[in-house]
């Protein structure tokens, strides 16, 4: 039995994209999308997702639950490393030199501005809800309460 390896690795990226759509998160695949998602005002937390184990175990879950909290983002985004390349670039181009780029992470903008990171290091290796806590505190001291 013989499985073809670019539809293996659709399937995995369709189903990656669709975890984070479904759980609230707009797709920026564009530097045009990264730039407009960027200006707004208020709070955006940054998904950078990935094909990895640790993505799939770990982060998008966490993604998704930690959203369920009294204070969260104005806005949900994620970009795709290796997949949508150009507009990881560009988002990562924005986090500055202090960023040290790794996926999956997390960044937390607050009228276009870093002011949290939660990077590779914090996710592999760890449990779901210990991301979770971790993204849950930042939202505690930068969002507003919904």
């Amino acid at each position: 039995m013989s499985m073809d390896y670019d539809l293996f690795m659709q399937e995995i990226i369709t189903t990656a994209r669709a975890e984070m759509e479904n759980a609230g998160y707009e797709q920026l695949r564009t530097p045009e999308d990264v730039e407009k998602a960027f200006a707004r005002p208020g709070t955006t937390l940054v998904m950078i997702n990935s094909v990895c184990g640790c993505a799939g175990g770990i982060a998008r879950p966490a993604a998704a639950s930690a959203i369920h909290y009294d204070k969260r983002p104005d806005h949900l985004v994620t970009v795709f490393a290796g997949q949508d390349k150009e507009a990881t670039a560009a988002a990562r181009a924005h986090f500055g030199d202090e960023h040290i780029p790794s996926s999956p992470a997390f960044v937390l903008l607050k009228d276009g501005k870093v002011v949290a990171d939660i990077g590779r290091h914090e996710i592999e290796g760890h449990d779901v809800m210990s991301v979770i806590t971790n993204l849950q505190a930042n939202f505690e001291e930068y969002c507003d309460e919904v």
